[in-house]
């Protein structure tokens, strides 16, 4: 995608999450750590709901070794949160999300960054290859099928 401030329509999967008043920092917005958490909560709702990961007894699970986020300008509770998320990176066993947050009616960019999770079997700790359904239902939200699979054979983990 070569759009620099993609809109909410630009990502395949939306989540929308409603900010609660101890999301606010002293400063009276969104505190930063709470990005994180509406990555997560992003990501892992897609896992479940279209992947069908089970998180109480899957075998494989996905771990984040890595997440960041570049802010843009300040939300505030009340206001409601739109995650758009799509998978710019699928590996043998990792993945690399792209993310941004909208809020309000208006749906401003707030922030945007990047999510990666590595699966791995439950017992052992080590990494295995994405589950087939769970690959299959990333590959629906790929920015390109064909790059990602690319990226994919180049020797992603």
């Amino acid at each position: 995608m070569t759009d620099i401030t993609p809109s909410l329509n630009d990502y395949p999967y939306h989540l929308e999450i409603a900010t609660r008043w101890q999301d606010n920092d002293a400063y009276g917005h969104i505190n930063n750590v709470m990005y994180y958490s509406f990555f997560d909560t992003a990501v892992n709702r897609f896992l479940i709901d279209e992947g069908g990961l089970n998180i109480q007894e899957s075998s494989a699970v996905a771990y984040v070794v890595s997440s960041q986020c570049q802010y843009i300008t300040p939300a505030a509770y009340p206001e409601t949160i739109y995650v758009g998320l799509r998978v710019i990176k699928l590996g043998r066993s990792s993945v690399t999300y792209g993310l941004s947050v909208y809020t309000g009616e208006a749906k401003r960019r707030v922030a945007h960054g990047q999510f990666v999770h590595v699966f791995v079997d439950r017992l052992s700790d080590k990494a295995v290859p994405i589950p087939s359904n769970i690959k299959t239902a990333l590959e629906s939200i790929c920015e390109s099928i064909g790059e990602a699979d690319n990226q994919g054979n180049a020797g992603g983990q």
